[in-house]
């Protein structure tokens, strides 16, 4: 089977704290309903400082999303690590895997943005170090154990549900992020499909004598939003997943690597680009994909779209998705 994710980042353009709030209660009951019908991974992301409202919070979503479920998955993809204290972050992510009964994933990355550094007053220039300090003291907290932070003798508790931790990738596409990953046996999460990142990776595996593995996003994971007609789909709502992708265009320089870059300018040619791409349900199983990812509420998507998207994948593509495929890749980095 497809690993099947649904994507929210609540963007929305202009909001006012109703119209917001109304968009965060639909996403949590859309993930009621996906979860309802066997959908595998509710992915979020983090980004601060935002003029359309990108969601900052990506645990307090996940931990909203674990009180209205029962199976689904929670992938953090990816929570800036650098801009978290260490201790809190160790705290929050036990918590939620003890109320979730492990069905939290948290990909740990530090970010592309120098802006969400100063808005917390991080240095920039430290983000490597910091990152290894943040890893390295989650991993010794969820022991339960004493150990030494910052030249004292501290205990973080409680222990979390999932053992030896909760699961916990280093996402990135750097070599350094590679090397980090290895260096603490911790898997990898390339930010998009970077077969020679993914080769470089595993060589430092086998130089610091750690184990670990790859999920990696495939060659082609488009972001889906399924409608009974694209072409009218394309010209009512355009413009949501146009704002979206140069948003990330706006951040994104040349030497940052994602699944979802986009150098489209228009409607028309991001719909030729096929990043993001409205399907038929006819077409969607069509694609084959491994790894089906929805967007339902992309760019401020009005929410009856997003629904009838959301809807229409699950009874109309959903259950035609039983014959086998490649194993599954997660969710999209953000």
């Amino acid at each position: 089977m497809p690993v099947t994710v649904v994507r929210f980042n609540l963007v929305e353009p202009d909001a006012t704290p109703a119209s917001l709030s109304a968009r965060y209660k639909a996403a949590v009951e859309m993930a009621t309903y996906a979860d309802d019908r066997g959908i595998t991974t509710v992915q979020t992301e983090e980004h601060h400082g935002v003029a359309n409202n990108w969601l900052p919070s990506p645990f307090a979503f996940a931990g909203a999303v674990f009180g209205a479920t029962r199976h689904i998955a929670v992938t953090v993809s990816a929570v800036i690590g650098p801009l978290h204290d260490p201790l809190r972050l160790a705290e929050d992510i036990a918590v939620l895997d003890l109320l979730s009964g492990g069905r939290l994933v948290t990909v740990a990355g530090i970010g592309y943005r120098p802006e969400e550094y100063a808005l917390f007053d991080v240095d920039w220039k430290r983000r490597g170090k910091l990152q290894d300090e943040l890893l390295e003291t989650v991993l010794k907290a969820w022991t339960g154990e004493e150990f030494t932070y910052r030249g004292r003798t501290v205990r973080v508790t409680p222990r979390p549900f999932s053992d030896p931790h909760p699961l916990l990738l280093v996402g990135g596409s750097s070599r350094a992020a590679a090397r980090r990953a290895a260096r603490l046996g911790l898997p990898f999460f390339p930010s998009a499909h970077l077969p020679e990142l993914e080769a470089y990776y595993k060589e430092r595996l086998i130089e610091y004598g750690t184990e670990g593995w790859t999920m990696m996003p495939g060659a082609e994971t488009p972001l889906l939003h399924i409608a009974e007609d694209p072409d009218r789909a394309w010209a009512e709502y355009g413009s949501h997943f146009l704002h979206e992708a140069r948003t990330y265009a706006s951040w994104q320089s040349g030497e940052i690597r994602s699944a979802v870059k986009s150098a489209a300018t228009t409607v028309e040619e991001l719909r030729a680009e096929g990043v993001y791409r409205i399907l038929t349900p006819d077409q969607c199983v069509a694609q084959g994909l491994d790894n089906l990812v929805l967007h339902p509420l992309s760019g401020g998507m009005p929410v009856d779209e997003g629904w009838r998207s959301l809807q229409l994948f699950c009874e109309s593509v959903l259950p035609r998705l039983d014959r086998p495929h490649g194993p599954g890749r997660g969710s999209t980095p953000s």
